[in-house]
């Protein structure tokens, strides 16, 4: 599922301070990159108010009759309005206001939303054949203080396989009526689509005049097409749950499940039979898994595993055989582990052998494909169960196999884990099969998700699961700062009673030391390295129960008690960026200008440029995600001759667990160029785009790196479901510097360290951009006036 420009999606149930956004890089004319970054509130109901859908077996075709629910002209009484769902107590439909007709749609945002969106939906079967649908319509706002949009998602067996809701347009405050438009391609896994219009936050938008088409026709106009269901359309037997029940685990049983669930990820991606989709593949585990749990011993469990494979029927010997091409590979499948026929048996590992040997040369694969481009893995047919009644053991097991193997297939970082895979795998099979509520279940998953060490790999949706549990927060925030976590500012206008002061250094919680807090809640956190464990966990660790919360704090080396109150989250402000506040660009001085990507506009580029002409360097401040994308837009203003700054890894689908060295990024001299010095300033928060983009502008001309270890998750992201309705992603591709030095865990290694102090932290000082000035006017500069040009 790619992100082009124009358009953005949404992940379905982020949640909280750590739900994410899209960006996206452009890397050829013909390909797109994908990051995440972490943001506050990011609005993200929209799939969940619709995902009612996914489970309708039954939607109507598109017929004429639509035209009049597109245009309102249907509706006979002002209220809520009839053949439209959503959120319908902000719905009306409006005689007053309207652009055509006698009827428009009224969506008013209520303050009480807490910024989540109100949605008109409607639903129609996708039985039609073409290449593009459009969606059109007439919007006008008032006071609307998010951004509204009309929206498109068309959800097959899994949803989200083409989504747009125009958030990238940001239309908000008040307007007069204005046509939109924009188009989805027809996916061809695509079975249902979703439209409607959205307001995000307060205000009201009026909607009229829809229209959809498909190659410019109206949609019931269409050529019928009918489309052939698949193997997971088609078996049913395990939808009402698995039939696997577990109360306990011994240590063979344990053994066995491992050894179950690699073979069933292995003949997910190389068995013929499975790997064309003559299988639902989640519900095959459930008929071998009964024997292999009731099996006395590894032998009998073996035996089990290989006739369950040989009812997959006979894989003829190859003609065109699959091999690994040696140009140019990076990774190479870890597949030894078939051979061991002491594990195994002789039986299975010879038949596993041979399926190896004639797996598909074809280069396809029924539950992964790759993005058109940039080629990360697209996960096609990971079903969510989202009505998934817990506790399940089956599909509890299922989801610690699928993401497992997705790792071991599909990550292009699988070498830099720095854990033994296999003995993950075993280590929390039994705490996720016996996770006895759902939330547990949901934390154990975190549990084995946070072992992959990826940023972009983390449960999204449930992060209020995460410990600490709880829907407040003391409004204050804390940055780890010399290895402790230290209150760094106010969260809220509440706070300036609470009676903590920047530079408190937190020492324990309602009365337990926070370093055995820390202890406790980090194996919970999925992050490639510790500055961005420590970031995520700075964020959340005064979260807990609303009310009274006891904090000791270490001030001037003595302890203080303080007795703070926790504050619902709406009322806490976020902490997302570390850069200055006010104007995007600005001249700290003559000789240094400044400029801050968190709110960077590509249309202002070359005004950026014009306003640092004659200055000695320019400080380009990520610490914080940018706004737009700057890699190419800004970087090739800064570079005086053709210039590769990034080389990326991509997997091989006729080769699970191999990767391959892809194509090299360069950046090409434009005008106007910008000849001063080039600063980059990145801490822990800059992660994914903002490590990318800081990679291709350190490599202008004499460009020095200063600050601290960013977060280490780079590259385009493949997300995936897992099942209870979850949701997780991995980065996709392997992002590296052209001469093949890494950038995952490591993240961008600064030219300078500069970290702040919890004595600048007092002092109101930043330590890291102080750093930065001084490498443009030099050493000699005093405290005195490099304080002035930041307070300028």
């Amino acid at each position: 599922m790619d992100i082009r420009r124009g358009g953005a999606r949404l992940v379905a149930g982020a949640a909280e301070h750590d739900s994410w956004r899209a960006g996206y890089a452009r890397t050829s004319p013909q390909t797109t990159i994908r990051y995440y970054q972490p943001m506050r509130r990011l609005i993200l109901a929209l799939t969940c108010a619709t995902w009612f859908a996914s489970a309708q077996p039954q939607l109507p075709s598109p017929t004429a009759k639509l035209a009049d629910l597109l245009s309102f002209e249907a509706e006979g009484l002002i209220g809520p309005p009839e053949g439209w769902g959503g959120t319908i107590k902000t719905l009306f439909v409006d005689d007053q206001i309207v652009h055509g007709g006698k009827w428009s749609l009224r969506i008013e945002g209520a303050p009480s939303s807490g910024g989540q969106p109100s949605v008109m939906t409607k639903g129609i079967a996708i039985d039609f054949a073409g290449k593009f649908i459009q969606i059109r319509g007439y919007l006008r706002t008032q006071d609307v203080t998010g951004w509204a949009g009309l929206w498109m998602r068309e959800d097959g067996v899994t949803p989200n396989l083409e989504f747009n809701n125009m958030q990238a347009r940001q239309i908000k405050g008040t307007t007069d009526w204005t046509a939109y438009a924009f188009n989805l391609p027809v996916n061809p896994l695509a079975r249902q689509l979703y439209f409607g219009a959205l307001v995000v936050g307060t205000g009201k938008a009026w909607v009229d005049d829809m229209q959809l088409l498909v190659d410019g026709k109206p949609i019931w106009e269409a050529p019928k097409e009918d489309r052939p269901l698949t193997a997971i359309e088609k078996d049913h037997e395990f939808d009402s749950g698995s039939g696997v029940a577990v109360t306990s685990l011994n240590t063979m049983q344990i053994e066995n499940l491992a050894t179950l669930g690699k073979v069933w990820g292995f003949l997910k991606y190389h068995h013929p039979a499975v790997v064309a989709g003559r299988h639902h593949w989640d519900y095959d585990l459930f008929r071998v898994m009964p024997a292999v749990l009731a099996a006395s011993g590894r032998t009998e469990a073996n035996a089990a595993i290989l006739q369950w494979v040989a009812g997959l029927g006979p894989v003829r010997d190859c003609t065109t055989c699959a091999h690994i091409d040696e140009t140019g590979i990076y990774l190479r499948p870890q597949i030894d582990w078939i051979k061991d026929e002491l594990r195994l048996g002789a039986g299975l590992s010879r038949a596993l052998q041979s399926i190896y040997a004639n797996r598909p040369a074809d280069g396809k694969q029924f539950y992964v494909d790759q993005a058109k481009g940039v080629k990360n893995p697209i996960f096609r047919y990971e079903l969510p169960y989202a009505r998934l009644t817990l506790p399940d053991a089956g599909f509890q097991l299922l989801a610690a196999y699928r993401f497992w193997n997705i790792i071991q297939y599909w990550s292009p970082y699988r070498d830099v884990l720095g854990e033994d895979w296999d003995q993950v795998l075993a280590q929390h099979i039994p705490r996720i099969a016996l996770a006895a509520t759902s939330g547990d279940y949901q934390r154990e998953l975190m549990a084995l998700i946070a072992r992959a060490h990826d940023t972009h790999a983390n449960l999204w949706g449930s992060l209020p699961m995460r410990p600490p549990v709880g829907v407040c927060r003391i409004p204050v925030h804390v940055r780890f700062v010399e290895n402790r976590p230290v209150v760094t500012g106010l969260a809220s206008e509440s706070a300036k009673a609470v009676g903590l002061e920047p530079g408190d250094i937190v020492d324990a919680l309602d009365g337990t030391g926070i370093s055995k807090l820390i202890e406790a809640w980090s194996p919970y956190y999925a992050d490639s390295n510790d500055a961005a464990r420590q970031r995520d966990l700075a964020q959340s660790m005064t979260r807990g129960a609303c009310g009274s919360a006891a904090v000791r704090v270490l001030r001037d080396g003595k302890p203080v008690d303080v007795m703070a109150t926790r504050v619902p989250l709406s009322e806490v402000t976020s902490e997302s960026t570390h850069d200055l506040p006010g104007p995007t660009f600005r001249r700290l001085s003559n000789d240094v200008a400044y400029l801050k990507l968190s709110s960077f506009k590509i249309a202002d580029v070359r005004r950026y440029l014009d306003s640092a002409a004659g200055s000695k360097g320019m400080i380009v401040d990520i610490r914080n995600y940018p706004s737009e994308f700057a890699v190419f837009s800004l970087g090739q203003l800064l570079v005086d001759k053709p210039t590769d700054f990034a080389r990326f890894t991509v997997a091989d689908l006729e080769n699970p667990g191999a990767f391959h060295w892809g194509e090299t990024e360069t950046l090409t001299p434009q005008q106007p160029h910008y000849a001063g010095k080039i600063v980059i300033l990145v801490d822990e928060v800059s992660q994914s785009q903002a490590e990318y983009t800081t990679m291709a502008l350190r490599t202008a001309p004499g460009a020095k790196v200063v600050g601290s270890m960013t977060a280490g998750a780079d590259g385009n992201v493949s997300n995936f479901s897992l099942p209870g309705g979850l949701s997780t992603m991995i980065s996709g591709i392997g992002v590296f510097y052209p001469d093949g030095k890494p950038t995952q865990r490591v993240g961008i290694v600064s030219d300078v360290e500069a970290k702040p102090t919890i004595e600048g932290i007092r002092a109101g000082r930043d330590e890291a951009l102080e750093t930065a000035i001084r490498q443009i006017v030099g050493s000699d500069a005093t405290d005195e006036q490099i304080q002035k040009m930041i307070k300028r």
